[in-house]
């Protein structure tokens, strides 16, 4: 099979020829249909974030069943599945017991322990194959199976309450279905967002207001929950001058150096900062289902796997609006 292999910490992507793998006990074998870009690959390509190479990449990986492993009862030849970043995880210590598996020590994860979607075939743990909703297609689900995931995830555990307002900082890959998430659980929804450029765009996604910086943020009323997608540290930390009092920041985006909270603000406000990645299945259905009903739609550059490398470049620089996705016939 042709998939896409990084050599080395800040290797160039090469699409070469690898063995076909067969699916051993518990697992299936996935024709890929679709594969997402997201820039957690960019990290795990400059070695910012824990990985042997070489390696395949793709945690946003949807396609087909192609064929199953021994034991495999719940998935079948034929299935329309996505594989979320954590496929399995030991089952017996404090963490997997309490129901939270993504703390396990011992976990797998899709383009960390086993190798990830930007291939033309994949293996997976049957139990980690999530059946897609009918009429969901290929290009729209993939972007779900990380970063519509993550965003939503993000926003439940928030907790927002009737009448809280949701701001949303970097329109981006992440921010983009953010933004509409949060309007469709029908609160009032601010995007913060340093790009001009972008504001029509934003206002088709359904945000209620724009804002340049916390600062706007805070001069418009403030946000009693913010969902923090840039990938600036400086950019997610100056927005907390504009959330409320018992306001939450849910830090869901990246940048290799520490990220700046002002403690004055923090205390007087009894602010929270909540880390937050993919916080349970339950919250995958749900962002799949919105995507289902039509009320997300992910705006997607697709490029065939061929293509990969200019797809990964123009990611890195920051100039895909605002997901780019590999398409495999």
């Amino acid at each position: 099979m042709r998939a896409a292999v990084v050599p080395t910490v800040h290797g160039k992507w090469e699409v070469k020829e690898v063995p076909t793998p067969e699916p051993g006990p518990n697992q299936v074998l996935i024709k890929i249909r679709g594969s997402g870009i997201c820039y957690t690959d960019v990290h795990q390509t400059r070695g910012e974030l824990p990985g042997d190479f070489p390696r395949i990449l793709g945690h946003e990986p949807v396609g087909e069943i192609v064929a199953v492993g021994p034991g495999v009862t719940m998935r079948r030849v034929g299935d329309r599945v996505g594989v979320p970043w954590l496929q399995a995880a030991c089952g017996r210590c404090e963490w997997c017991l309490r129901g939270t598996p993504m703390f396990c020590a011992q976990q797998a994860g899709t383009s960390g322990e086993m190798s990830g979607g930007h291939a033309e075939f994949m293996l997976a743990y049957a139990n980690a194959a999530v059946l897609l909703p009918e009429g969901l297609s290929y290009e729209q689900a993939a972007p779900i199976l990380c970063a519509g995931y993550t965003v939503w995830s993000g926003l439940r555990i928030a907790e927002p309450k009737p009448h809280e307002r949701i701001a949303v900082v970097g329109i981006g890959g992440l921010g983009h279905l953010a933004v509409q998430y949060a309007k469709a659980a029908g609160f009032t929804t601010i995007a913060v967002s340093r790009s001009p450029d972008k504001d029509r765009s934003i206002r088709q996604l359904g945000a209620d207001e724009i804002v340049r910086d916390g600062q706007g943020l805070a001069g418009i009323g403030g946000a009693d929950v913010i969902l923090g997608t840039s990938n600036s540290n400086d950019a997610m930390a100056d927005s907390i001058q504009g959330l409320r009092p018992d306001g939450r920041f849910v830090l869901m985006g990246y940048e290799a150096k520490p990220f700046p909270v002002p403690p004055a603000d923090a205390i007087l406000k009894r602010l929270r900062i909540i880390g937050s990645q993919q916080n349970g299945m339950e919250f995958l259905y749900e962002a799949l289902d919105y995507a289902a009903q039509g009320k997300v739609k992910v705006i997607t550059e697709t490029y065939r796997l061929d293509e990969i490398t200019k797809a990964y470049e123009r990611v890195a620089e920051g100039k895909v609006r605002f997901r780019a996705v590999i398409t495999t016939p």
